[in-house]
């Protein structure tokens, strides 16, 4: 499997909840946002891309920089994640008294970790490419598998982030 991976900016929440867990939810990927690839391409991704992937049950981790052990898991049914008119959106609760979690938090409310990524591959995937001026456009109709999303560094993508938020301010 040739595995490919996005860093993308989309808005995604956190929230400390009363019972000692806290709440990540966002998007790891946006529709209809063009970035450039490494100088190399530009890339859009589209409405209904992460469906089949999501139907199928794929196996997707959540990360902290496309590395390290999993904060939680689709297929433990502690990450969940689905499209809506903006993007592939995910939650998960994570377990507060994780070492990776209490690792991560402070970092989030610093904005040090403030953005999102995903990895996929395009085998079997939908993809359709075309050229404009000095730059190829490549649009990603369905992809083949979803590996990972993860809080990252750096984006490919600006439409997403991360934030960390109190229970309170969620609620407003």
């Amino acid at each position: 499997m040739n595995l490919e991976k996005r860093f993308n900016a989309a808005d995604v929440e956190v929230r400390e909840n009363d019972d000692g867990s806290v709440t990540v939810a966002g998007y790891a990927a946006v529709f209809d946002e063009v970035a450039n690839i490494a100088g190399l391409f530009d890339e859009v991704i589209r409405s209904g891309a992460f469906s089949k992937a999501i139907e199928r049950g794929d196996d997707v981790v959540f990360l902290v920089d496309h590395g390290g052990l999993p904060l939680a898991r689709s297929k433990s049914k502690t990450l969940k994640l689905y499209e809506d008119k903006k993007g592939l959106r995910m939650e998960t609760s994570l377990d507060a008294s994780d070492p990776d979690v209490r690792r991560i938090i402070p970092k989030m409310r610093r904005g040090d970790l403030s953005k999102m990524s995903f990895a996929f591959s395009m085998d079997g995937g939908v993809q359709r490419w075309a050229s404009s001026g000095d730059v190829e456009l490549r649009e990603i109709v369905e992809v083949g598998g979803l590996s990972d999303v993860s809080i990252v560094t750096t984006p490919a993508y600006e439409g997403t982030s991360i934030a960390l938020r109190s229970r309170d301010t969620a609620k407003e």
